[in-house]
C-alpha cells in the first residue's frame, strides 16, 4: 500500500504495468502533481513521490482541465473504464473481507432504494459503491483517481436520472455478480463484469445529448445530489 513519503515505482515499470504510454503517463504524473497527490522531483534521487493527498483539488483540476478541453467528455469516460478495470484486479488481489462486506451492505441499500423508487438515493449509493471498491485496492492513489473520475462521472449519470425518470435495469443483479467474482477473487470475471455494466451505462447516458454535455459536467452540485 502506498503512503506519504512513498516513491512511484520508475516511469517505464508504472507505464508498462498500467498499460499507457510513458507520454500518457507523464501527463497523468504532472496531472497529479497539480492536484497535490504526487511530488516530482529531478535528479538522481528523483521520482514521483505521494503527498498527503486532497481529492477535492484533484476533482477541481479534474474541471478545469475539462473547462479548458485539455481533455474531452469522453476521454474521461474512457479513463474510467481503463481505471476500474485496474481497481478491479487490485481490489481482487488486496480485498479483504470487511471490505466486500462493505460493499454488501452497499448493495443491499442499492436494492431497498430502488424497490422504493428512490433513484437519486441510488446514484448516492453508486457513489459510495466506487469509493468502498477504491478503498479495497489497499492503494491510495489509484483510490484518489477514481473517486475524482467518478465525481463528476456521477453527475452524468444523476442528471439522466433527474431529466428521464430512468435509471440502469438489472443493476442489484449486476453487483451481486460482481461481488461473487470479487469475493472469489476472479479478477478475470470481475473485471469483464464491470466493464460490460460500465459500456451500457455509457451507451444510456449517450442516448441523452443533454446529461452528456460539458455544462453538466462543470455545474454545481444540486440540492439532492449530497457532496
Amino acid at each position: 500500500m502506498l503512503k506519504p513519503g512513498d516513491k512511484l515505482p520508475p516511469e517505464r515499470d508504472l507505464a508498462q504495468q498500467l498499460g499507457v504510454s510513458r507520454n500518457v503517463l507523464r501527463e497523468a504524473l504532472r496531472s497529479l502533481e497539480m492536484a497535490g497527490v504526487l511530488r516530482l522531483r529531478k535528479g538522481v534521487k528523483g521520482g514521483a513521490f505521494v503527498r498527503e493527498g486532497d481529492t477535492g483539488r484533484m476533482n477541481l483540476v479534474m474541471r478545469d482541465m475539462l473547462s479548458l478541453g485539455t481533455i474531452s467528455v469522453r476521454e474521461l469516460s474512457e479513463a474510467r473504464i481503463d481505471v476500474l478495470d485496474l481497481v478491479v484486479r487490485l481490489a481482487c488481489a488486496n480485498g479483504k473481507p470487511v471490505d466486500f462486506d462493505a460493499l454488501e451492505a452497499n448493495i443491499e441499500r442499492t436494492e431497498l432504494a430502488t424497490q422504493e423508487g428512490r433513484l437519486l438515493d441510488r446514484v448516492e449509493c453508486s457513489r459510495e459503491f466506487y469509493k468502498l471498491l477504491a478503498v479495497a485496492t489497499g492503494n491510495k492513489v489509484i483510490a484518489m483517481i477514481l473517486d475524482s473520475v467518478t465525481e463528476i462521472h456521477m453527475r452524468f449519470v444523476y442528471a439522466k436520472v433527474v431529466s428521464s425518470g430512468v435509471a440502469m435495469a438489472r443493476l442489484v443483479e449486476t453487483r451481486r455478480k460482481f461481488l461473487a467474482a470479487l469475493r472469489a477473487r476472479n479478477a478475470a470475471t470481475a473485471s469483464r463484469l464491470m466493464r460490460t455494466h460500465l459500456e451500457s451505462v455509457q451507451r444510456m447516458l449517450e442516448q441523452d445529448p443533454g446529461a452528456m454535455s460539458l455544462q453538466v459536467a462543470l455545474a454545481e452540485m444540486q440540492p439532492g445530489m449530497r457532496p
